[in-house]
């Protein structure tokens, strides 16, 4: 099969959360089955870009309501990722540093979404698939099925993966003329409640809807910002499989960011090295337990939770633990985290920002890594701690519910069941707890490293769903 991936984020070129590690990983275990899978993502001028070599295979233009645009389409040409990467050049929209955050997004991504049609409306041949993850691409589905200039692609099947139902990419009907032509008594099919809906769109337009866990398929029906009742009537062709990690990616015993690579027989050595380098660095103490959190600085993750959560524990062990986070957000979350330096000295400390090598330290290097998310529609960052033989102490909810078991259950990890900060502190003393007896903590060390949570079976899900 040849399945085209579209999104607006993949791993390395530009990563803001998971989508991107999805992105970046998925479609290498697709060619690794034999099938071609290949991304299309915009062109931001960014680091990647600057130092990799491209060649030109389409140069076009496309239109935007009243405006024109000019395209570029570049490929990679060493296939340095596993996967062909083609990547979509807009100037004045696509050419940014920034992947969101910019008042004309929906301008931004709608001209990709244009641009890549356009485009595939030339090709001599047609793929079997059109994946399209998350809203950034989410009126492909209607497009390639109602759109006048794309009639030749309306036969294509078109899958949707959400990553997050909560971002949705909504609009006014004054931006309707942004769509190319289509017969106007389908607009239905891009409305849900009053807007213009990509998301709404693409479920309802979709061949076929997956989501990035079997749990968060189901607690979507009763939380999904307003789309319950859509995807309750859509749910006949709505699936959940689970995200994997690239295990190329993230292996201890591989991993060039570490300060000393490890497997199941040097874990203790490996872990304790790692760790001894983070405290250094950050002034902290490897004798005592050190707890983690990584991740975006918003309230989906529970991060506004985090300064009261640490300031608790940090005051009730009265300096017997270590705490480390590395994240960026909000910024009244971030300057409470940050005021915490100066609170406990040598038992906290803070990176405010974004830091690929950074995180596969403190993977290696941390006793527990914290998740109290108050929405989670996979998590990855459970599966990293894992392999790296981190325990981790997350929310049952999501993807957390269906990678960690409690130890309490005869699990390896431990988990609560809100958001609060009580159920975070009590799991952090549970946790304490836990590391006092150090014969116990080995043997899960070396038990969640052998736990498989590669991409190998969701690669294959995903081939089984485009073909049914």
């Amino acid at each position: 099969m040849e399945i085209i991936h579209l999104s607006a984020e993949c791993y390395p070129i530009a990563k803001v959360g998971g989508l991107g590690d999805v992105v970046g990983a998925l479609p290498k275990y697709q060619n690794k089955l034999g099938h071609v899978a290949k991304v299309v993502m915009p062109a931001y001028h960014n680091k990647f870009i600057q130092e990799n070599e491209f060649e030109v295979v389409y140069d076009g233009w496309g239109k935007l309501g009243f405006h024109n645009f000019t395209v570029k389409i570049f490929r990679e040409m060493t296939n340095k990722l596993g996967f062909d990467l083609y990547l979509v050049h807009i100037s004045g929209l696509l050419d940014r540093e920034m992947v969101y955050g910019y008042d004309d997004d929906t301008e931004r991504f709608l001209a990709y979404q244009i641009a890549v049609l356009d485009w595939m409306a030339q090709w001599e041949h047609r793929p079997d698939v059109i994946h399209c993850h998350d809203h950034h691409t989410g009126l492909v589905p209607f497009m390639v099925a109602n759109c006048h200039q794309f009639k030749s692609l309306c036969h294509i099947p078109t899958v949707l993966t959400i990553h997050n139902a909560q971002y949705q990419g909504q609009f006014g009907w004054d931006k309707l003329h942004y769509i190319p032509a289509f017969e106007l008594w389908k607009s239905g099919q891009l409305d849900w409640k009053g807007a213009i809906n990509p998301l709404a769109s693409a479920i309802k337009c979709a061949w076929r809807v997956t989501t990035v866990s079997p749990s968060y398929l189901d607690e979507i029906s009763f939380k999904a910002n307003g789309l319950e009742d859509l995807l309750a009537q859509e749910r006949s062709k709505s699936f959940g499989i689970l995200n994997g990690i690239d295990n190329e990616v993230w292996n201890p015993q591989a991993d060039p960011m570490l300060e000393k690579k490890y497997n199941l027989r040097t874990v203790d050595a490996g872990k304790r090295a790692n760790k001894e380098a983070l405290c250094k660095v950050f002034n902290l103490d490897p004798e005592k337990p050190l707890f983690t959190f990584i991740g975006r600085l918003v309230g989906e993750k529970g991060a506004d939770l985090l300064p009261d959560i640490f300031y608790n524990a940090l005051i009730e062990y009265n300096g017997e633990i270590n705490v480390l986070v590395l994240g960026s957000g909000d910024s009244q979350v971030e300057g409470r985290l940050s005021q915490l330096k100066e609170a406990f000295p040598g038992n906290y400390n803070v990176y405010i920002g974004y830091n690929e090598q950074l995180s596969h330290q403190i993977y290696a290097g941390a006793d527990f890594l914290l998740m109290p998310s108050r929405v989670e529609p996979c998590g990855l960052n459970q599966m990293y701690a894992l392999r790296y033989g981190t325990i981790p102490i997350v929310r049952r909810i999501g993807g957390l519910k269906d990678t960690v078991i409690d130890i309490g259950d005869g699990g390896f990890g431990i988990c609560h069941d809100q958001s609060s900060v009580w159920d975070v502190g009590h799991a952090i003393g549970r946790a304490y707890e836990l590391y006092v007896n150090a014969k116990e903590v080995k043997e899960i060390r070396k038990f969640i490293m052998q736990l498989d949570h590669s991409w190998d079976k969701a690669a294959q899900q995903y081939i089984h769903l485009y073909q049914i």
